[in-house]
């Protein structure tokens, strides 16, 4: 390929052209193809390209801390888990036009990061934007917009998101000022965008780190309408050797 098209191609941003020139050439005239057929050949590859760069670049963008697939987790260690109805969720993909939220509860290291990570990856690999964040992230980042003066433009941030994922809720004691806007925050997504979260405490048990029985209430009935949630109290840990009569505390 000569420079001044090398140059061109760049511009135009047709990597896949640019670096598969001499194939692609050699490609249509082994095929004997017609020129609307070539150049169909090469919008198809490159938006094949493109759609694969976005995909990556939405992963990227998502910080999840590790990619664990929904493939990977070892249900067979999980016989108190329900496998069939969580799948059938999963499967479904109904929860993004229903914008309707999914709550892991269960002790900890059972494995419920790793069952909405594989979620929120399978949005992602479907073409939505998504974030993984832990709930004291999020409260801090509350707090710093708390102090500015900034919670419009904070909300706005994580609204933006087509799927949020909160991890680990209830592990930090939570100001009144965050819990404000973190409630407003889940108002906000709430039957328009769904949100992911987990938590190794029951929902009676939320009062006791937001230190407000009302909001802590009201909170619980603005999540848990219109959504799911995958109880995992009777599972046990997957940090941890069990017996096979061993029950988790």
């Amino acid at each position: 390929m000569n420079e001044e098209r090398s140059t061109m191609l760049k511009y135009l941003r047709l990597g896949g052209l640019q670096a598969n020139w001499d194939q692609t050439l050699k490609l249509a005239s082994k095929r004997r193809m017609s020129h609307a057929a070539l150049l169909t050949y090469v919008i198809k590859q490159e938006y094949k390209i493109k759609r694969e760069n976005a995909r990556l670049c939405r992963l990227q963008r998502a910080h999840i801390p590790e990619l664990l697939l929904m493939e990977t987790y070892p249900f067979d260690q999980q016989p108190k888990l329900d496998r069939k109805a969580l799948l059938s969720i999963y499967d479904a993909f109904d929860y993004m036009p229903r914008s309707q939220n999914i709550i892991w509860l269960g002790r900890t290291g059972c494995g419920k990061s790793g069952l909405a990570t594989g979620f929120l990856i399978d949005a992602i690999n479907r073409g939505h934007t998504g974030r993984f964040i832990p709930f004291h992230q999020l409260i801090d980042e509350l707090r710093a917009a708390a102090a500015d003066f900034s919670e419009a433009k904070a909300l706005k941030k994580f609204m933006a998101y087509d799927c949020l994922l909160i991890d680990e809720l209830g592990y930090i004691e939570v100001e009144p000022a965050q819990v404000g806007l973190f409630f407003t925050l889940m108002q906000k997504r709430h039957g328009k965008k769904p949100t992911f979260i987990t938590s190794n405490l029951g929902f009676d048990d939320w009062r006791s780190f937001l230190k407000n029985d009302y909001l802590a209430a009201a909170l619980t009935d603005r999540l848990t309408d219109n959504s799911h949630v995958i109880n995992m109290k009777g599972c046990r840990s997957l940090r941890c050797k069990l017996g096979p009569t061993d029950e988790p505390q």
